[in-house]
């Protein structure tokens, strides 16, 4: 088991800084590979960053290259989201997510989530 704690999130204006932190127990850590996924009202759940074990290999959607930045520490048992150059169209509740199989992009990768965290930008 997992238990995952997301943090950080909040109201900030478009163009402005955020950066989401997930504190991880319950299993070695750096075993693992860690996704961001976020949900927007009325829409599905989608991928927005992931990061393999080590941390060396990231991928990120399209709308957030560039913008976003995964890390993790793993001797903190904790991964990031640093979030620059934020748009209104970000605005969502963002989930930390854990694979015990491999870095992906897809959510049926990863099987524990936490509570999510609200981000809200405004224009």
């Amino acid at each position: 088991q997992v238990q995952l704690v997301e943090s950080g999130g909040g109201l900030v204006q478009a163009g402005g800084s955020l950066r989401l932190s997930c504190g991880a127990s319950g299993r070695t850590f750096s075993n693992t590979a860690t996704g961001w996924f976020r949900q927007a009202p009325g829409k599905e759940r989608e991928f927005v960053a992931a990061a393999s074990g080590s941390g060396i290999s990231t991928y990120y959607a399209d709308s957030v290259k560039d913008r976003f930045t995964i890390s993790r520490n793993n001797a903190k048992n904790t991964v990031y989201l640093q979030m620059n150059r934020l748009k209104p169209e970000d605005t969502a509740v963002y989930y930390c997510a854990v694979g015990l199989s491999g870095i992906s992009r897809t959510a049926a990768g990863y099987q524990y989530w936490g509570q999510g965290t609200r981000v809200t930008v405004s224009s």
